[in-house]
């Protein structure tokens, strides 16, 4: 198994960025490469077990299913369904922890998935730098640093 781990730090209390990122369907909303999501079946955006289906700023569509959402825990697991993507098996979690030192929030994106050995370099690049740390950044930007 791949496996793809970013972790940074964003100036602002945990609740606050938890309540940017809590929406499973509001990845246009913060993440700069999201063009436009919708959950299928018009299920809640918090069910477990709910599918978002999103477009990319590049034009590619990927569907993902909501896997956990913890509102104590300020975790949010998902897996991918579909995907342009040479992946298979991919779960991720998008993790906040308040950091009490300044009020900040220690924020970590990780995924585990399969896919073939000659593509695994690229994958974990991609994801960590154009996905992950591209989301990060953007959240950054969004509570005033970076």
């Amino acid at each position: 198994m791949a496996r793809v781990y970013v972790s940074s730090v964003v100036d602002a209390p945990a609740q606050r960025v938890w309540e940017r990122v809590r929406d499973f369907n509001g990845l246009p909303r913060w993440h700069p490469r999201i063009a436009e999501s919708h959950i299928e079946e018009g299920e809640p955006a918090d069910r477990v077990g709910c599918i978002r289906n999103f477009r990319l700023q590049n034009g590619d569509q990927i569907r993902e299913q909501l896997l956990a959402l913890s509102d104590y825990d300020l975790v949010c697991t998902y897996s991918i369904l579909d995907s342009p993507m040479p992946l298979a098996d991919y779960v991720a979690t998008l993790r906040l922890t308040p950091v009490s030192d300044g009020d900040r929030c220690f924020v970590e994106w990780s995924a585990e998935f399969a896919c073939e050995p000659e593509v695994e370099e690229d994958l974990v690049n991609g994801i960590s730098r154009d996905v992950f740390q591209t989301g990060f950044d953007a959240l950054k930007r969004h509570f005033g640093a970076g």
